[in-house]
């Protein structure tokens, strides 16, 4: 099955990974509307949720709300900070979990990010659900093993001016 315009999408989007991916590999910022738009691509899009970390400076309220108007329902989660310095902020397991339960009403459950850690999520979902699970991220930053799991893969570096921002 590929796509058509009467699947039923959700698209999850590790916002960390992305907008780091594009800072380090570009010098830019990830375009997080048009990579809505050309996840779905036309289909049913039922939910999208991005998935960020807030800090104490607290400087991605404007952001955040800028995803939201975007389509967007977004997660936030603090910064961890432990003793000794060590920061932790991500949401594998949160993005998991909702890939999970969104799987059983969806048609093609969408992953924005280029974590390996993602690929026995991608296995679950493939043969427990039937549900078709695409990845949309920047191949560079990418694990060559996760694009192979995934059903489609769309490098967000083969459109530099749509997906980079500054």
């Amino acid at each position: 099955m590929s796509k058509f315009k009467e699947q039923r999408v959700g698209v999850l989007v590790d916002v960390q990974n992305l907008y780091y991916s594009a800072r380090v590999l570009y010098g830019k910022k990830c375009n997080f509307k048009n990579l809505l738009t050309s996840a779905v691509d036309g289909r049913k899009l039922i939910r999208a949720i991005a998935y960020g970390i807030s800090t104490e400076e607290a400087h991605e309220e404007k952001f955040f709300e800028a995803l939201e108007n975007a389509g967007y329902d977004v997660k936030t989660k603090d910064l961890q900070i432990f003793p000794g310095g060590q920061k932790k902020g991500d949401w594998d397991v949160g993005i998991a979990m909702d890939a999970v339960k969104m799987s059983q009403s969806l048609d093609v459950v969408i992953i924005a990010s280029g974590d390996g850690d993602y690929i026995p999520l991608v296995e679950y979902i493939q043969n427990t659900t039937g549900a078709r699970v695409e990845g949309i991220a920047f191949a560079k930053s990418t694990s060559n093993l996760l694009i192979e799991h995934l059903d489609d893969f769309y490098d967000l570096a083969d459109n530099p001016r749509k997906f980079l921002i500054g």
